[in-house]
């Protein structure tokens, strides 16, 4: 804000007043659709209860948080966004998470402004005093939306998070011990996603890996019950093992609460397998992420690394 704020006085801009986080602003999200999978366990998606009781096998945990805002608005009403991105791995000891190593904790603080609208003076002026990333087409010379340059520094913020997570992952998968708990998928998280010791569970489903007759069946799981897994693949992305997972009982709820989307790396998610992560998942059932609104589908662990990571980044 410091640098921002010397370079405005030169300008006659201003300083923009607080708002909201840009990531609380509504979006145009996809749609939500169906798409069919290619099956790993026999010739369809078919329900299976986990075969054992719930044990605690996770060892680590791994989230990624992200935060921007616009601090000021250039003159032609280029938005100049301020965005904080941060992602960890906590280890598990005992009934405790704590931090890791150094190196297994990033957090990264950036402005983000289109350099072609602000111009090579001005860019070195606010690179002086702070790290500044281009979210423009050097080939494109304007006139540039406003709302258009602020989703394009939501999108490079949002992949410096995923860069920042996928450091992390891939750090842990090399030299960590256990298995690791991603929250959200590892198809795109480079060499972990092909490691034994990552585990991704998504929360989200605006896809459903599904399609005919399994669909009805993925949205009547029982609490501990689960699909047969299979193959998720895409052109720029790792393929990877996937599965359906109800943690808890959707009764009173809607028919996706309560359920995730697990996914390990292709090699070696053998049935018996499955259902061994399926029975550490469900064992991170308690304690419950509560006052969190994503308790039902939310790990205890996730909660608390997520918490830690909001302190550092306050």
């Amino acid at each position: 804000m410091r640098s921002v704020r010397r370079v405005l006085r030169t300008a006659g801009a201003a300083v923009a007043p607080s708002a909201p986080a840009l990531e609380t602003r509504p979006v145009v999200a996809e749609p939500p659709r169906l798409q069919r999978a290619e099956p790993l366990e026999g010739g369809e998606v078919r329900v299976r209860r986990v075969d054992g009781d719930p044990v605690v096998g996770v060892a680590a945990f791994l989230d990624g948080i992200q935060e921007s805002r616009v601090l000021a608005h250039w003159p032609g009403g280029i938005p100049l966004v301020g965005g904080t991105v941060a992602a960890t791995v906590r280890r598990r000891v005992g009934r405790t998470l704590v931090a890791w190593r150094p190196d297994a904790t990033r957090v990264e603080h950036a402005l983000f402004a289109p350099r072609a609208a602000l111009g090579d003076a001005v860019w070195r002026a606010l690179a002086d005093g702070c790290d500044v990333r281009d979210t423009g087409d050097p080939d494109e010379q304007g006139p540039w939306h406003p709302l258009e340059l602020t989703a394009r520094a939501l999108s490079a913020v949002q992949r410096r998070r995923e860069a920042a997570e996928t450091a992390c992952a891939e750090l842990w998968c090399a030299e960590g011990d256990g298995p690791l708990f991603v929250d959200g998928g590892i198809a795109s998280a480079g060499s972990a996603a092909h490691s034994p010791l990552a585990i991704g569970v998504v929360k989200s489903h605006r896809t459903l890996y599904v399609d005919g007759d399994a669909l009805p069946r993925v949205l009547g799981l029982a609490a501990g019950e689960r699909t047969t897994a299979f193959t998720v693949a895409s052109p720029r992305r790792a393929s990877v093992a996937s599965w359906y997972l109800r943690l808890r009982d959707p009764a009173a709820h809607d028919a996706l609460w309560g359920l995730v989307r697990v996914e390990v790396a292709l090699l070696g998610a053998t049935p018996d397998h499955c259902d061994l992560v399926s029975r550490w998942l469900l064992a991170e059932r308690q304690p419950v992420s509560l006052p969190d609104p994503r308790w039902g589908a939310m790990a205890y662990g996730i909660r608390l690394t997520e918490e830690y990571l909001r302190a550092l980044t306050r």
